[in-house]
């Protein structure tokens, strides 16, 4: 057994805010931070939207690099915005 604690590993990274705090150009990373975190937070949210007319027609040729790339997109934008609102 250990005596460390039981965190989650996004626990032990340091958020944002850290970062800026301890940053030179502190500043202006934090006057980009916001907004990026506003748009990428509704961008998780809404992107999903865009998923059903792709199934619901089929996954076919290029629709299927279409859907991969939406994927993507979202898996980006839900990292990005997760600080959002905290």
């Amino acid at each position: 057994m250990s005596n460390s604690s039981p965190t989650a590993p996004m626990d032990r990274l340091p958020r944002l805010n850290e970062l800026v705090d301890t940053q030179p150009l502190g500043r202006s990373l934090a006057v980009v931070a916001a907004p990026l975190r506003f748009v990428a937070f509704w961008a998780a949210v809404a992107l999903p939207f865009l998923y059903v007319p792709l199934l619901v027609g089929g996954l076919e040729g290029q629709q299927l690099a279409v859907f991969v790339g939406l994927l993507a997109t979202n898996a980006a934008a839900l990292v990005l915005g997760h600080e959002y609102g905290r």
